[in-house]
């Protein structure tokens, strides 16, 4: 059967809703804080020298750029389609290609692709300081920019990990002189660049938005992840946790001809933004109800945002009560996660499981389609005392009700 055949079997199977199989990624330079329900036995699958999997990507159409042991479609989303004892899959980013604007609706005109994807990351400890690139020097490797947002789901942090701080941005009083030695000392030691950051507790319920440019250190709670459709960073920290990293991360996504130029890297920094005295206020995310709480109570549900602040992606958190039957509009294509729960999404059953084997197929993540989304997904929860919780991502133009108006 063809691939497309397969994705139009799919969308008329779920009606508009299309399963998606798990994807999970390993990171060399991390170690798995296993508590994204991956089985015990399964954090090192892939291999020792692959590192432990502390990642699940959601509704990727980007590959994931872990070097040159990365396996083939690793970090790519598939979509299952079965029929009669029969399991065929096929990439998200296949799919998306056959359909066009009948799965992804009007960001097929604007972008010819899905422009965003999301992911846990699960790191027992602190990620090292690092850098997304924006769109001009991202462009220079032929990639895309990077921003990203970060939301810490309750149901996934029954421990805080190693160090549940993060570091963002640098001292107001840091110059540019004080990181360009921090960048020439990488290879001589601990570099010790953290020390011009500053480090701010999370909260599990709350989030960050990282534009690129920001100097970032993620924390060690398990954290939700919506970014745009990109694998682009370099490392600018030299130990992290008495680990060292090699030299090859710290140049990565530098062009060959600025390979050794610290002044290249410095310049990848976005000064004012990662200077500002007021960066915790401007770019943290408390949750926001999407319309009157009273209102969605009575109708047995509660829906928040929990990425808002940037124009190139968002996130909702939404709660079915126990019992309760709604009907949830939105104005574009998401991909989603169910964090808690079990239920009807439309004609799919929706479970969280408590343990997933690698290669397991689930049925704990779909991708809606842009009409789908529009015309109204309902959830059913049969439960008498356990809430469905759903993690809903969303492509740039998804809303006309963001609560705040982003540059």
């Amino acid at each position: 059967m063809s691939a497309k055949a397969i994705v139009e079997k799919a969308m008329e199977q779920g009606q508009g809703i299309v399963r998606l199989t798990p994807t999970w990624v390993p990171r060399v330079f991390c170690v798995p804080g296993r508590r994204i329900k991956l089985h015990p036995d399964d954090y090192y699958a892939l291999g020792t020298e692959r590192g432990g999997i502390d990642e699940r990507w959601f509704s990727s159409t980007t590959a994931a750029d872990n070097g040159p042991l990365t396996s083939e479609n690793e970090g790519l989303s598939h979509i299952v389609f079965e029929d009669g004892g029969q399991t065929e899959t096929v990439l998200l980013r296949d799919a998306v290609a056959e359909l066009k604007d009948q799965l992804i609706g009007k960001l097929w005109d604007k972008y010819n692709a899905w422009p965003i994807y999301s992911k846990f990351f699960d790191n027992q400890g602190a990620l090292p300081f690092h850098i997304h690139h924006d769109e001009e020097h991202a462009a220079r490797v032929n990639a895309l920019g990077k921003p990203e947002a970060y939301y810490f789901p309750p149901q996934l942090n029954n421990h805080g990990g190693d160090f549940p701080y993060t570091f963002f941005g640098l001292q107001p009083s840091v110059t540019k002189e004080q990181v360009l030695d921090a960048l020439e000392a990488f290879t001589k030691g601990d570099n010790r660049i953290t020390d011009l950051s500053v480090a701010y507790h999370l909260t599990p319920g709350t989030g960050w938005n990282v534009p690129p440019g920001t100097l970032h250190a993620p924390g060690s709670l398990c954290t939700y992840e919506p970014q745009k459709a990109s694998d682009v960073f370099a490392m600018y920290e030299s130990v992290v946790h008495d680990q060292t990293l090699t030299t090859d991360l710290l140049w990565k996504d530098t062009p060959e001809d600025e390979k050794g130029n610290y002044e290249y890297l410095l310049g990848v920094i976005d000064w004012e933004l990662n200077t500002n005295p007021n960066f915790g206020k401007d770019h943290f995310m408390a949750p926001i109800p999407v319309s009157d709480e009273a209102e969605m109570h009575a109708a047995g549900y509660e829906e928040k945002w929990i990425c808002y602040l940037s124009k190139d992606l968002s996130a909702k958190e939404l709660t079915v009560f126990p019992g309760a039957s709604v009907t949830i509009k939105d104005g574009g294509a998401y991909g989603l996660y169910v964090t808690q729960g079990h239920g009807t999404l439309g004609v799919w059953d929706l479970e969280s499981p408590a343990l997933i084997r690698y290669g397991q197929l689930t049925y704990d993540e779909y991708f809606v389609s842009e009409s789908a989304a529009k015309e109204g997904v309902t959830i059913t929860n049969p439960s008498k005392a356990d809430p469905i919780v759903i993690l809903k991502h969303f492509g740039p133009d998804a809303h006309d009700n963001m609560p705040y108006p982003v540059k």
